[in-house]
């Protein structure tokens, strides 16, 4: 699917014929729509490969018919996912036109096209600056869903005992946050190469100011703020592992502890009662009318007072 928008009139124009000011937009062309698309555009045939093949991460060119940009984003929803969402760029500043091209729907590109007005001449540098921004809130969308998840783990390392679902959610999280980390420098370094592509642009031309790169380094910069978030929220999940560890070494020290303290305990009532069940002939505790109530109290008053005397010191 083929659709334009005039970059200085709101009628849609006829791009065929005048494709000088103007944006147009391709969903998943077909073989004949790129045919005519090349007829009225010179598109480099390596970019328009990399617009068309899956799995492209974010990157930019400078070719000698156009600026190529594809951004890769990630796919807006409710929870933290590695879906993504990949747009392409052709940009021909010589004719203030715009050409985006992807090959499955884009919500944000959409969200743009709708409301787009056209105001004044070069207005497709705001229509590149929108779309980059508008992806680049995937990212913050992603750091803020992250945010309140490892939020919920922190509160949950404290009250819950399942401690092996809470290092598997830790590790998702983590490797979450590894692909997210790749796409967003990958789309700064893009975007920084296309800032500096349109500064020298600006400086070779008196007819592209610098604006566009100057929407540009503010894209590079909220991209860098991402990747921070993303760091410090790995931080945050190391640290909740790191905790989650000694959490469970403490516990193991706690049984540990108890057990060792029951063990010492009854220790030396074993021996008292290996000693009185030796059967010699001539042992005088053998005969003794209350020697059984005896032997009893031995052992109550030594367990009691080792149990007793560990509680004090602080060892049970």
């Amino acid at each position: 699917m083929i659709r334009a928008l005039s970059m200085i009139s709101p009628d849609i124009p006829d791009w065929k014929n005048h494709p000088e000011s103007v944006w147009v937009d391709v969903l998943a062309p077909t073989a004949a729509e790129l045919q005519e698309l090349q007829k009225v555009f010179s598109i480099n045939p390596l970019a328009l490969e990399d617009a068309l093949t899956e799995g492209h991460w974010s990157r930019f060119e400078a070719y000698r018919e156009h600026a190529f940009l594809v951004y890769r984003t990630l796919k807006p929803g409710v929870k933290c996912n590695e879906d993504t969402e990949r747009l392409s760029l052709f940009w021909y500043p010589e004719t203030d036109t715009l050409i985006t091209l992807r090959l499955r729907e884009v919500e944000y590109l959409n969200s743009v096209w709708q409301s787009f007005e056209p105001v004044v001449h070069g207005i497709e540098e705001r229509v590149i600056y929108h779309l980059l921004s508008r992806g680049t809130d995937s990212f913050f969308d992603f750091t803020d869903t992250l945010k309140e998840e490892t939020d919920v783990l922190e509160e949950s390392l404290f009250q819950t005992q399942s401690s092996p679902q809470l290092v598997r959610q830790v590790f998702q999280y983590k490797h979450l946050i590894m692909s997210a980390r790749r796409l967003v420098s990958s789309a700064r370094e893009s975007v920084a190469a296309f800032s500096r592509h349109a500064a020298l642009m600006s400086q070779e031309s008196q007819h592209h100011p610098e604006e566009l790169s100057m929407y540009l380094r503010d894209v590079v910069d909220v991209l860098g703020r991402t990747y921070e978030s993303l760091d410090s929220s790995r931080e945050v999940l190391t640290s909740v592992l790191d905790v989650n560890l000694t959490l469970q070494s403490n516990r193991m020290n706690e049984v540990m502890k108890t057990l060792t303290t029951v063990s010492t305990i009854f220790l030396p009532l074993t021996f008292l009662a290996g000693v009185w069940g030796m059967n010699f002939e001539h042992m005088p505790e053998l005969h003794l009318k209350h020697g059984y109530l005896l032997s009893w109290l031995a052992f109550l008053t030594l367990g009691l007072g080792l149990g007793w005397y560990f509680r004090r010191r602080g060892w049970w």
